[in-house]
């Protein structure tokens, strides 16, 4: 049955691409002969062309983030995986793929501006402002959840199955991801300034990646430090990343990574059509499990955000993406293909759960484990069908090291992007802008991380999945205006926006309720309740102004729109 499960999932990826994807890309007349802003601009440090098959790895690298793993596996264990199939294969194609690639053209269209640049010119000043807001908020909550999630990876036995005795499962982790990082930085001097073939560094610095999660076991006890510690420190990191060129680290990390993406799928796919495994785990569990937000229907949706359908994937193709295309018709196999190809990822991860033995969801004390170590010990056994049962612990490093690495790149261009939405509010270019935008950015993440107990990105998490899919939402209402205007069919983004605009501002309501009720003086949970009502506000303000638009302003097709 698991092999039917996959065949059939794959099927229809391959459906969605070259049938559905193909339709949706002729609705936007991508045309090679316009030159894209990359090209126009070129200023070698946020424009920055770059080769399609380079910038599908970054590209990847920065959205499959722990989103698509993470998300599942909680929604699997809370509500059965069968709901949880079936949302991440309906929406990554109908609403997730449309989402990023529109998201994609569109800001390639408009000079790479981003979501919010787009929305203010085609809602209003106070609608832009509005928007981002509404982003920032979304990019803070991201930075937390994700920061939290990685400094879990790397404390000693907190999110990987230990082995031996002087076996450091953190410490090894860590050693793998910070010498991937540096590995990174030495691949993007190599391509400034020796400019080799991209077959060349391919064959030397991607197997030098994979060695990393070897050495890494050999050098567990390097890194020992405590969960905040580690949490601050990844947050020195994403102000350093956020600051430095493009070039420099996101590029040649994210090419990295994705590189580390392909592995896990590929041992994801040995592990589901050569593993022999049989579902162990209830297809179903209850349309309401309990808790504050235990009903399926709407937390099913905005627990699994990345993987059907994320906001967060529009800010980095109108945030990063956008400025490194070098042709309009590499939007489909970026935009689309990419969201697609997280869409099988979030399958892997399903199937982890699907085929797990119950001890390796809860331990004995009947305390769930949390999705990091879930994953790591998941898809250290598929690798062992390759290695061997006796390589089990290098295996579980890899899993594990390849869950940090996801989560890094969505950290850095998180942080990235929230400096961009602080430069545009306070009116700050240059150097200064970054540095204060970045600070402003990383100071809300330090405050509730420092107060915050180790482990608590769950407090975190449904919140973020809100606000993620919400912000899709808002970001297919302005394309979708757009569309509108220049008299384009609008069906293929406005159903999608419509549905996940409902389930998250039903889960958000619900949320504002539950925080407020559970609230004990000021903590966490009095904070996430007005950040919920914050981020209500802020869309039904987009929402109204929409609607005012669209009655006052006359059409303007398409074609005339200007490149940048």
């Amino acid at each position: 049955m698991l092999t039917l499960l996959a065949i059939g999932f794959v099927a229809w990826l391959v459906f969605g691409y070259f049938a559905y994807g193909r339709w949706i890309t002729k609705q936007f007349k991508l045309d090679d002969s316009r030159t894209t802003p990359a090209v126009e601009v070129n200023d070698g440090e946020d424009f920055v062309p770059a080769r399609p098959f380079y910038l599908f790895g970054q590209h990847f690298s920065a959205i499959a983030a722990a989103g698509p793993i993470a998300g599942p596996i909680i929604a699997c264990i809370t509500f059965g995986w069968l709901p949880s199939l079936i949302w991440v294969a309906l929406g990554v194609v109908l609403i997730g793929a449309v989402h990023d690639f529109a998201a994609l053209a569109s800001s390639v269209r408009h000079g790479a501006q981003s979501v919010a640049e787009i929305t203010k010119e085609k809602l209003g000043t106070g609608a832009g402002k509005a928007m981002m807001a509404f982003i920032w908020i979304a990019l803070i909550y991201i930075i937390v959840a994700f920061t939290d999630i990685t400094a879990g990876t790397f404390v000693s036995g907190d999110d990987v199955l230990a082995g031996e005795t002087r076996f450091n499962p953190g410490g090894a982790v860590a050693f793998a991801s910070i010498t991937y990082l540096l590995l990174s930085i030495v691949l993007g001097l190599v391509e400034r300034y020796l400019k080799p073939p991209l077959w060349l560094v391919t064959i030397i610095f991607v197997p030098a990646t994979f060695a990393l999660s070897y050495i890494g076991t050999q050098f567990s006890h390097v890194f020992a430090l405590g969960h905040l510690t580690w949490s601050i420190l990844i947050l020195i990191y994403c102000v350093v990343a956020s600051l430095v060129p493009v070039w420099a680290l996101l590029q040649p990390r994210g090419y990295l990574g994705g590189f580390v993406l392909y592995a896990a799928i590929a041992v994801g796919v040995i592990g589901i059509f050569f593993g022999g495994y049989e579902i162990t785990q209830p297809a179903f569990k209850s349309f309401d499990v309990g808790g504050m937000t235990g009903l399926l229907f709407p937390f099913l949706f905005v627990t699994i955000a990345c993987g059907a359908c994320s906001g967060f994937h529009g800010l980095v193709c109108s945030g990063t993406t956008s400025k490194q295309i070098e042709k309009e018709s590499h939007s489909r196999p970026i935009g689309y293909g990419a969201m697609l190809a997280e869409g099988f990822v979030a399958f892997i991860a399903i199937v982890v759960v699907m085929v797990a033995a119950n001890e390796m969801i809860a331990g004995p004390d009947g305390k769930t484990f949390s999705a990091g170590k879930i994953y790591g010990n998941g898809l250290g056994q598929f690798l062992t069908i390759l290695i061997g049962k006796e390589n089990l612990q290098f295996a579980i490093t890899f899993g594990a090291m390849a869950f940090s690495t996801f989560i890094f790149d969505t950290l850095d261009v998180s942080m990235r992007l929230g400096r961009y939405i602080v430069q545009e509010i306070c009116g700050l270019p240059g150097r200064f802008g970054a540095v204060i935008g970045t600070i402003g950015t990383v100071a809300i993440p330090f405050v509730l991380i420092f107060f915050s107990k180790p482990g608590s990105y769950l407090d975190f998490w449904t919140l973020f999945g809100a606000s993620n899919q919400l912000l899709a939402a808002l970001s297919l209402l302005t394309i979708t205006v757009w569309l509108y205007q220049a008299r384009k069919r609008i069906a293929f983004t406005l159903l999608p926006m419509l549905f996940v605009l409902v389930i998250t501002m039903w889960a958000l309501g619900l949320m504002v309720y539950g925080n407020f009720a559970a609230a004990n003086g000021f903590d966490i949970k009095l904070v996430n309740g007005f950040a919920s009502l914050a981020l209500i506000g802020l869309a039904i303000y987009l929402i109204i102004s929409a609607f005012l638009k669209l009655r006052r302003e006359r059409f303007t097709p398409i074609e005339e729109e200007a490149t940048v």
